[in-house]
């Protein structure tokens, strides 16, 4: 399988799996993760894209993995472990990793970095990222059809650009229904946290939200929807498992055929630095099964929206846009561009 053991490290919080024996010409490839994969979220889906390595390449390559691994000291330190124990690729799955990537990409040149949801780049240094607006707004359509409150709970991690877009990009897709809607968000500073994340669900909905929506690791929020009656969208991974009746769809990222290609380009020797964003169109960015509460007029416009985003007729972020202040950002028939995405750091009116 080109799979390894695995060694669990209590120093940092971190499981950090043994050092494979590499045989010459296997190339090894190490993910780092910010949390379990046992959650089947976000790590997850990058670890589905491991599995797809080892299982398209077999010996070519040896996969291995660390989970739970803290920012800062902790990270570079894993990072030059991995590094300096034979690893040729390294990916980094947090946005959190990026400056520790940067610093031990610097110093290890022969090393090929991948980086995810970064923007830092050199010429062993690669940021790769998924236009999950491009979800967000097909599930803000979603949304402004089915809340009868015309509020959603947003339970969101770090209000970090791209938090930000995804809360913006459901809002705006969400107001073309309603003008009305409002979204209320709950900051948990935290990328997991189950408990937080129950009680945050729990509290948008005694505040008036009958739908969910949330950038978390866990399922806490979807099974906080089960539980008490409203609807909710998955992110990352499909969480129809956790919320049967109450999950409309989920945004669930596929970031195998990203990796099958990058390794690809390594045994093939032209591997090189580069930027992407990959979304809808390029079936990274996916949809799961619309669930048993969504109603065919949702369906139909939040497809309409899908199918749009797809053909480049939709985008987004078209003007007027205006923030919470009140303030025109991007003016009317202006498209923003990928840069000033990925730079936002304002949430627009109508976010609470």
């Amino acid at each position: 399988m080109g799979l390894i053991g695995r060694r669990e490290l209590l120093a940092g919080g971190s499981a950090l799996l043994a050092t494979p024996a590499r045989a010459a010409g296997r190339l090894g490839v190490a993910f780092v993760y910010g949390g379990p994969v046992a959650n089947k979220g976000y790590n997850y889906q990058h670890d589905l894209g491991r599995q797809a390595i080892a299982a398209k390449f077999g010996k070519r390559v040896s996969t291995h993995y660390v989970e739970n691994v803290a920012v800062g000291p902790d990270c570079e330190r894993i990072l030059r472990q991995l590094a300096a124990g034979g690893d040729g690729m390294i990916v980094s799955t947090s946005f959190d990793f990026m400056n520790s990537v940067l610093r031990v990409a610097k110093a290890f040149p022969e090393v090929k970095f991948e980086q995810a949801t970064g923007y830092r780049l050199l010429p062993n240094m690669a940021e790769f990222n998924l236009r999950f607006h491009e979800g967000r707004a097909v599930c803000g359509t979603a949304a402004g059809v089915l809340s009868k409150t015309g509020v959603a709970g947003y339970v969101g991690s770090f209000p970090i650009p791209q938090v930000i877009m995804g809360i913006n990009a459901f809002t705006l897709a969400a107001q073309k229904v309603n003008p009305a809607f409002k979204v209320r968000v709950v900051w948990l500073d935290s990328w997991v946290d189950p408990g937080r994340e129950a009680d945050a669900a729990k509290s948008l909905i005694d505040q008036g939200a009958d739908i969910l929506a949330d950038h978390m690791d866990s399922a806490a929020v979807m099974a906080t929807a089960q539980a008490r009656g409203v609807i909710a969208f998955g992110y990352s991974s499909d969480r129809a498992a956790v919320g049967p009746t109450a999950q409309i769809t989920a945004i669930v990222d596929n970031w195998a055929p990203y990796y099958v290609q990058r390794v690809q380009a390594a045994l093939d020797g032209n591997w090189a630095s580069q930027s992407v964003w990959l979304g809808l169109k390029d079936g990274a960015v996916t949809l799961a099964p619309w669930g048993p509460r969504a109603t065919a007029p949702a369906r139909m416009a939040a497809e309409a929206t899908k199918a749009d985003l797809i053909n480049g007729t939709l985008h987004p972020f078209v003007g007027p846009i205006t923030d919470q202040s009140g303030t025109l950002r991007i003016p009317a028939g202006q498209v923003m561009t990928d840069d000033d995405i990925q730079k936002m750091d304002w949430l627009v009116q109508g976010v609470i």
